[in-house]
């Protein structure tokens, strides 16, 4: 068995939704040497999220970004965390909507996602600032 275990820091990126798989394999080049395995993604923040989903057409990122802006409303009134400003307690039921972990099987050394699957970044702050994740790869 082997694991491998790396921390890396994105830099701030505008508020949406970005994908960010070759800075995760860029970091992680260590995934080559797994034939069989698993390979986790996880956020250090909790007003961030991952997911994995579309990569090739830029306007599934523009409209997930919509949907949950309509889904999840700032400035709600009954929100009664709202002191970091009016897209903070949004962003932290944005994050806790979609999570702060994804879960990749590694097969012959490289990531095992669908032919038109990467791996966002989901920024929910106007301000987020930079992004901590620790990425994990284990495996045979």
């Amino acid at each position: 068995m082997k694991i491998f275990q790396t921390h890396l820091q994105l830099p701030q990126k505008r508020r949406g939704f970005h994908l960010i798989t070759s800075e995760i394999l860029r970091a992680l080049p260590e995934i080559s040497q797994i034939n069989t395995g698993i390979c986790q993604v996880f956020i250090q923040h909790t007003s961030a999220s991952l997911t994995i989903n579309e990569n090739a057409d830029p306007t599934v990122r523009l409209d997930f970004e919509m949907w949950f802006n309509k889904a999840v409303r700032e400035n709600d009134p009954d929100y009664q965390h709202d002191y970091e400003g009016a897209d903070d307690m949004p962003a932290h039921l944005k994050s806790s909507l979609l999570g702060a972990s994804v879960t990749i099987p590694i097969t012959n050394g490289r990531p095992a996602l669908g032919t038109w699957q990467g791996i966002y970044l989901c920024e929910h702050r106007d301000y987020g600032g930079s992004r901590k994740l620790v990425v994990t790869a284990w495996g045979e």
